[in-house]
């Protein structure tokens, strides 16, 4: 197949509560304007933005444009792995936000302002990102699935259970992920969890939470990975251990500010291979997205996917490189 110089555009049109919709005559002139004048295609359900990439890829584009939030940025890098016709680094990806909790572009730096997200991707400064493979099981079966950004075992994976819910009633707004969170602290318990890290056990207690990371933030601004680093070929695990609701509740704050490896009963571990094995089993979400159930195994794949950046992520990487 020939190379299509072309960007092909993945749009989302119920993204950010129908923002994907009503916003694409403005995304789509503001891209005409700055020179991108893509093919696109609308997704029509769930996981259909994973066929729309491996299409795209085998009809020879090899520059797409995601138009959604972190669950289409989650299929579309699903679909490049599905795909078979080249590596999928030779695919760059960008993403123009109109999610809910868009923290995907948060880590590299991507302005939700349209305008001048465009202008990172006419500008083309890319970056080759980690990501990792998951399996899982549901119905009784083994299942994998690719991680761009996050996952929250336990006590995250119930939230995103419970923000999910209420975005399929019709509920809206920025404050329904805290509202899930603030409900889940009064129903979620502890549960007897074992963790290895490259073969190596680091947890054989109750645990409240454990987040997995490639990149730094999930839950719409929660730092609960703030020192992953998205090229180390390194999985950053953030491990809760038993914790009371009014800890969770007086220690909320540090969720968002960074400073969550300050309390005493959290830690962080980094490894390429991570193990968990819960009784019951827990639950598990990858990118906001709810998948299965445990046992749990995530492994790294070093510098997978090439993605467009801002300049100014780059230039704060290489000044830390320095240092």
């Amino acid at each position: 197949m020939e190379e299509n110089p072309k960007w092909f555009a993945i749009v989302n049109p119920v993204a950010g509560s129908g923002k994907g919709l009503d916003d694409w005559p403005l995304i789509s002139k503001l891209m005409r304007d700055n020179g991108i004048v893509p093919e696109y295609a609308f997704t029509e359900r769930k996981y259909h933005a994973i066929e729309l990439a491996v299409e795209a890829v085998n009809k020879g584009y090899r520059k797409i444009i995601v138009v959604g939030g972190d669950g289409t940025i989650h299929e579309v890098v699903n679909g490049l792995f599905i795909q078979k016709t080249v590596p999928t680094t030779d695919v760059l990806l960008a993403v123009i936000a109109v999610g809910t909790g868009n923290d995907w572009i948060r880590m590299f730096g991507i302005p939700r302002k349209y305008s001048e997200a465009i202008k990172a991707i006419v500008a083309g400064h890319s970056f080759l990102q980690d990501v990792a493979l998951l399996s899982y099981h549901k119905a009784n079966y083994k299942q994998t699935r690719y991680m761009a950004n996050v996952a929250g075992v336990g006590f995250d994976a119930f939230v995103n259970r419970k923000y999910n819910h209420l975005k399929e009633e019709g509920k809206r707004g920025k404050w329904l992920y805290v509202w899930s969170t603030i409900k889940a602290v009064l129903s979620y318990r502890s549960t007897g969890v074992k963790i290895w890290v490259d073969g190596q056990p680091v947890a054989n207690e109750l645990v409240y939470s454990a987040t997995i990371g490639i990149g730094k933030y999930n839950g719409g601004g929660m730092l609960q990975t703030p020192e992953a680093v998205a090229d180390d070929g390194l999985l950053d695990l953030t491990i809760i251990r038993r914790i009371s609701r009014l800890g969770v509740i007086s220690r909320f704050r540090s969720l968002y500010n960074g400073k969550i490896y300050r309390i005493k009963r959290i830690s962080l571990n980094r490894g390429r291979k991570i193990r968990i094995e819960s009784s019951p089993e827990i639950a598990v979400e990858v990118d906001g997205e709810a998948l299965g159930y445990s046992p749990f195994e995530f492994e790294v794949i070093d510098r997978a996917i090439r993605v467009i950046v801002a300049e100014r992520f780059l230039k704060g990487i290489d000044d830390g490189r320095a240092d």
